[in-house]
């Protein structure tokens, strides 16, 4: 009611009804010819009845309410369906600016955000001092994750981790599960790695969560850190990657070492090998 209350009728294309409209908005006859649906239908839903509903009423629902994404899924949830995937808000498309300045307060601890395909968006320094990630390469974790030669140096658990991230990255296909784009990172990583091959042909699934990555870094020698991935609700398209330094090592003081000016005067490289 509060959403019809909102929708005017010339907004809706109808004529506003002039002093014979009572209550301001659309009346539930209308919505329920522009949605295409029956009068008494639509009270019975606004009503939360009982009753049948397809996605394409609600769809049609939607579209006359002008409901944005979120109201839009929330209307399936009441209706006991499936929500379609959050779609992201005109208002919420300059958040990178924001995510960024979060990585980089991160520091001197790595961190990065990826895209729903795992795009590298954008990485800190700690990332590339630490990871080896550098604009040169293929900016896809997964891609990289199996062709970098520098991150597979350095990683001392490559092999037992890789079933991990090729399981977590079905789990991400699985959301999405008729979208092309994770079937060209799917294709591109099975022409360059017949070990994500044989991995992807296993089919196992686990969701993104925490990872713990031992890494063996060309100056500072060993790295303890677990990896968290966290969502935005109003960015469902990006995930942020966090590493933090494991308990009962000396990771931190190595990653504080590496990010001030006297490490990044020992390193003339800080991506080589």
């Amino acid at each position: 009611m509060s959403r019809r209350a909102r929708i005017s009728p010339a907004e809706a294309g109808l004529p506003d009804g002039g002093a014979r409209r009572r209550t301001p908005g659309l009346r539930r006859e209308e919505v329920a010819v522009l949605a295409g649906v029956g009068v008494s239908w639509y009270q019975w839903l606004e009503q939360g009845r009982d009753i049948t509903v397809s996605a394409q009423v609600l769809d049609a629902v939607s579209r006359v309410l002008k409901l944005s994404s979120a109201e839009r899924r929330h209307l399936y949830v009441l209706s006991g369906l499936n929500p379609p995937a959050l779609e992201v808000a005109p208002g919420d498309r300059d958040m990178c600016e924001g995510l960024k300045r979060l990585i980089d307060a991160w520091m001197p601890f790595p961190a990065h955000i990826l895209d729903v395909y795992w795009n590298t968006v954008v990485y800190n320094d700690a990332a590339a001092l630490v990871f080896g990630m550098r604009p040169e390469i293929v900016q896809n974790c997964l891609i990289a994750f199996f062709t970098d030669p520098i991150y597979r140096g350095r990683a001392t658990q490559w092999e037992e981790i890789a079933c991990d991230v090729v399981a977590q990255f079905r789990a991400a296909c699985a959301e999405h599960p008729e979208d092309e784009g994770f079937q060209a990172v799917i294709e591109e990583a099975y022409g360059l790695s017949p070990e994500f091959a044989a991995l992807w042909e296993r089919q196992d699934v686990r969701p993104g969560g925490q990872l713990r990555k031992h890494i063996e870094h060309p100056v500072v020698g060993g790295l303890r850190v677990e990896s968290t991935q966290l969502r935005v609700p109003a960015r469902p398209d990006l995930s942020i990657v966090l590493h933090t330094p494991l308990p009962g090592t000396d990771t931190a003081e190595k990653l504080e070492w590496l990010a001030s000016p006297q490490g990044r005067r020992g390193l003339l490289y800080p991506v080589a090998g």
